[in-house]
């Protein structure tokens, strides 16, 4: 069964920046808070999750439920309670991060609709909602199976989390892979849907900021590291190029060899982070447009997959590109050298 975990920053890397006294106290407790805040936050993950998976294998009729999503935003007033007080008017709010948050939702849903013909992340137009300013100095960003919820960061450790464009589309793609694939949080099933999130949270901030797969950085969450972190060196939470960068937060391995049982999927996903970017960089130009599609069909034109592995997953991505690319053997070239790159 689909079980996400799906936050932003790996519940290890809290626990470690909390127990680090190379940080101020306060930065150590908001941390901690985190943490267990997130670790209570999964029981909903759950919940929701179980409900698509049973609806899913139920089946009936699709009803198309809007021509396009509707992005509502509510906030929390740094409570624990969600969704919180709705905003009335995001688009216009005088409030920042709301007038983000109904910005860079709007536009992901306008990415998927451009470059994929996907309506909202169930494909159907699902409303689109997000609560902003949980909790006091609440260090993470998650998909609940349901809606967005933001955190404000604590100025030290983490910025707000709205800041970052790839952190919201990351998040988000964690709604598209449960209403697809709905891949299993354990595992090679873990670490590929920790990875497409990635995947996906990229090609958005490279779509938005009209890069192609050369010019663009492969970091994801650059725009939510705080002063504090900074001061260490450190410039995001992973790097999709170089996953084992030390200048990441959360350093991945690099061969799928290197993936061990029980891994954390936000570390089990550095093999297929550097695959597909690997891919994009031999192929060039922008990379939602070839082999962004390729992951797109593949995560999404062959039914609930919850326990895929990467070999499988390597193996249809191949499959795909012949496919969708019949008359281009540069972007099957590029497929295959991404996969082998890590020795898939």
């Amino acid at each position: 069964m689909y079980r996400c975990v799906c936050c932003i920053v790996p519940s290890d890397v809290l626990d470690r920046l909390a127990h680090n006294k190379q940080f101020g106290i306060e930065a150590r407790k908001a941390a901690a808070d985190t943490a267990r805040l997130s670790q209570q936050m999964r029981l909903l993950r759950d919940e929701a999750s179980k409900l698509t998976y049973v609806a899913t294998a139920r089946g009936g009729p699709e009803v198309q439920l809007a021509p396009k999503p509707k992005v509502s935003v509510f906030d929390c007033k740094q409570s624990q309670s969600l969704p919180g007080v709705p905003i009335a008017s995001p688009k216009t709010s005088k409030d920042a991060t709301a007038k983000r948050t109904f910005a860079q939702t709007t536009a992901v849903a306008d990415f998927y609709k451009r470059a994929f013909q996907r309506n909202s992340i169930d494909d159907t137009g699902m409303t689109l909602m997000s609560s902003i300013h949980y909790g006091v100095r609440f260090n993470n960003a998650m998909w609940t199976g349901t809606q967005m919820v933001y955190g404000d960061g604590d100025g030290s450790l983490f910025l707000d989390f709205t800041a970052s464009n790839d952190v919201i589309a990351h998040e988000l793609a964690h709604g598209v892979t449960q209403h697809t694939l709905q891949l299993k949080y354990a595992g090679d099933a873990g670490g590929l849907n920790e990875s497409l999130s990635d995947c996906f949270g990229a090609m958005f901030r490279q779509w938005q900021a009209k890069q192609d797969a050369a010019a663009a950085d492969w970091l994801i969450g650059r725009d939510i590291m705080g002063p504090a972190a900074q001061a260490k060196g450190y410039v995001a939470l992973r790097d999709m190029a170089d996953p084992a960068s030390k200048k990441a937060l959360a350093p991945q391995p690099t061969l799928y060899a290197q993936i061990t049982p029980g891994m954390d999927p936000h570390y089990s996903s550095g093999p297929p982070n550097l695959a597909f970017c690997t891919a994009c960089l031999a192929i060039g130009g922008r990379s939602w447009e070839t082999i962004g599609r390729v992951w797109y069909r593949a995560m999404t034109g062959f039914g609930a997959s919850p326990s895929l592995t990467m070999p499988d997953f390597a193996a249809r991505t191949r499959q795909v590109a012949t496919q969708l690319f019949a008359g281009e053997p540069v972007v099957v070239a590029a497929v295959d050298a991404g996969w082998k790159k890590i020795g898939l």
